[in-house]
């Protein structure tokens, strides 16, 4: 595998899908890997991720908003995607850095978008902005069906955990919808397997999609305008 991971040095990698999706096991073990072949990956999350988007994200996820507007609940993910992108991702992505994110803007199109009800064409114009125009190279949703989601799920639920099965149902399927639209963006692993097995299935998509980027990323297209 020696041969293609080079290829991952100055891109943006994201792993997202569904609450209960196994998504922090495989973020720790995708940054070990990383890790052990030299590329010293810089981890981000959101909401979150920086101090700004920390602050954000404890308004986001706490149960007592329950009264928060949905565009109002997308513009504050936005707002801390716009922080992450200029403190952290972009120069990341300067200096030739593998970013994995935790979720990025496939999240605010599954939730906010498809469960939630907002257009595509609404989130798509705020998230160029937030962005500024970064995009992920390679978005891996981790799939898994909503019932053992939910089983995998804490009992102490944050504010959108605790939405009911219906909401985190149409989630799932907005995840899926996304990777059939942009197959050469996405790509989609089960996660029923056992942690080793999924892994190693993403390690499979990755190789995949690195197989067909240039070598080297070119930095200077990566930093967000503004």
């Amino acid at each position: 595998m020696s041969d293609w991971t080079p290829r991952l040095r100055g891109r943006l990698l994201v792993l997202d899908g569904p609450d209960g999706c196994g998504k922090s096991t495989q973020l720790r073990m995708l940054l070990g890997w990383l890790g052990q072949r030299g590329l010293d990956p810089v981890e981000v999350r959101e909401p979150g991720g920086t101090a700004i988007g920390e602050r954000i994200r404890e308004i986001l996820l706490d149960p007592a908003c329950e009264e928060m507007d949905l565009r109002c609940e997308m513009l504050l993910y936005m707002a801390s995607r716009s922080q992450l992108c200029r403190e952290r991702i972009a120069p990341a992505l300067a200096e030739g850095a593998t970013v994995v994110s935790d979720r990025f803007l496939s999240s605010t199109l599954a939730y906010q978008g498809t469960a939630g009800g907002l257009s595509f064409e609404e989130i798509a114009a705020v998230g160029s902005v937030a962005t500024g125009g970064i995009e992920p190279d390679l978005t891996v949703i981790l799939d898994v069906d909503e019932a053992i989601a939910d089983e995998r799920l804490p009992a102490d639920r944050d504010r959108i955990e605790q939405r009911g099965p219906e909401f985190h149902r149409r989630v799932r399927a907005g995840f899926l919808e996304q990777a059939r639209v942009w197959p050469d963006r996405y790509a989609v692993v089960d996660t029923t397997p056992p942690p080793e097995e999924v892994f190693a299935a993403l390690l499979d998509r990755l190789q995949s999609a690195a197989l067909r980027w240039q070598q080297p990323a070119a930095p200077a297209a990566r930093s967000p305008t503004g």
